[in-house]
């Protein structure tokens, strides 16, 4: 009986073509704009090389650190290189600033001095580099004299002889500790895809809701067929769920195949995990839209409203209309980010990227089987106290 029952509850939802639209179509259609809006903006926004100007004079010539770190900085052979530099005298590199030809120049004196024109943001990376050099500069320089204080035996001078020029040579290796620690795939426009993956998921809601309506007879003329059958309602009620959980999980699978071969989304190394959450994204989508049918009293027309409003505004609050929004609600209001589930999902998928552990993953996980755990209870609840006058 439960196989029958799921078989032509399929065969009914796949029917239903506003079903098929707003399950399989929407968010196709949907990620074909994102990546026709958003193709071009990071390759646009992406850091040029910066030209910068040093003057070579005497204390420059002295100072090796600072020689290997900006030879390393400005190497042409690398992917990551971040300075075109110039050199010469302080007159020959103030007219070239005064032709916008550099963005500023270093002025070694008896200390490190940079000199602008304007405010810009290549200027405010060559400040920060330049104070990042120092400091590290500064540090190893005092733990060198450290070193050397802690020798008291004329015999022990040779060791810290070997220790300083080993340190001396790590830092000639690594001048300067830059590294780029973000995931290759990271962008902020993913989290456009992210908060689509979240809408697909909570848009399973409407199967939900449609599941349910069936099986209820003030909702449909099949429902008041059922309420008066010897059939168990259990087994009709599980069998339509999970057949509309199964269509979900169907059109979930047809997004990710369209984003990944079509408009190659690069969803990072974590596949398993990216599904999974989807999975049990889906399964809070199914418990809204089932809480929807059970709770709300109204049309199947007013229950599809109320769902698409709550999942609309969720993914609103998460960052799909702007990807600020998501940090303002966090930092403003973090309680409405707690009970959005759009945005534990989308929450979810930031974490496998932002965060080399699985804590802030696997808390997301739980609220949203809590939070479907919870309206699943409530339906139940609510579906065993239903009595009808009449039929």
């Amino acid at each position: 009986m439960f196989f029958h029952n799921l078989k032509y509850a399929l065969k009914a939802l796949y029917k239903n073509k506003a079903l098929i639209f707003w399950t399989f179509a929407f968010p196709i259609i949907l990620g074909t704009l994102f990546k026709l809006a958003f193709q071009d903006i990071e390759s646009n926004e992406k850091l040029s090389i910066i030209e910068i100007g040093i003057v070579t004079n005497e204390t420059w010539n002295q100072q090796t650190l600072w020689q290997e770190t900006f030879l390393e900085l400005s190497n042409s052979e690398k992917d990551n290189q971040l300075f075109e530099i110039k050199y010469g005298t302080e007159q020959e590199l103030a007219q070239s600033l005064e032709n916008d030809e550099i963005s500023g120049y270093l002025l070694f004196e008896e200390t490190p001095k940079i000199i602008v024109k304007n405010s810009g943001i290549n200027e405010t990376i060559f400040k920060q580099v330049t104070e990042e050099i120092a400091e590290t500069t500064t540090l190893y320089e005092t733990i060198i004299q450290t070193e050397i204080q802690k020798q008291t035996n004329i015999e022990d001078f040779g060791e810290m002889i070997n220790r300083i020029t080993s340190k001396i040579e790590e830092i000639q290796k690594n001048p300067i500790n830059i590294k780029d620690n973000s995931s290759k795939n990271m962008s902020y426009t993913m989290i456009e895809y992210y908060t689509l993956i979240a809408m697909t998921c909570l848009y399973g809601g409407i199967l939900g809701m449609v599941a349910i309506n069936k099986n209820l007879a003030n909702m449909s003329a099949v429902g008041k067929r059922i309420s008066i059958s010897s059939s168990k309602k259990g087994t009709l009620l599980a069998s339509s769920i999970l057949a509309s959980f199964l269509t979900q999980l169907l059109g979930l699978a047809l997004l990710f195949l369209y984003t990944i071969v079509v408009l190659k989304v690069d969803y990072g190394s974590k596949t398993f995990y990216i599904i999974l959450l989807a999975i049990i994204g889906s399964l809070a989508g199914l418990s809204l839209g089932v809480a929807t049918a059970c709770l709300c009293k109204g049309s199947e027309n007013t229950k599809t409203g109320i769902i698409l409003a709550i999942t609309m505004t969720g993914c609103f609050l998460s960052g799909m209309m702007g990807i600020t929004m998501k940090y303002v609600i966090d930092t403003h209001i973090p309680l409405l980010n707690q009970l959005n589930p759009a945005n534990k999902i989308t929450d979810g998928l930031y974490s496998l990227y932002y965060y080399d552990t699985m804590n802030r993953y696997t808390m997301n996980c739980i609220s949203l089987l809590i939070f479907s755990g919870i309206l699943l209870i409530l339906s139940t609840i609510v579906l065993r106290r239903q009595k009808y006058d009449s039929i």
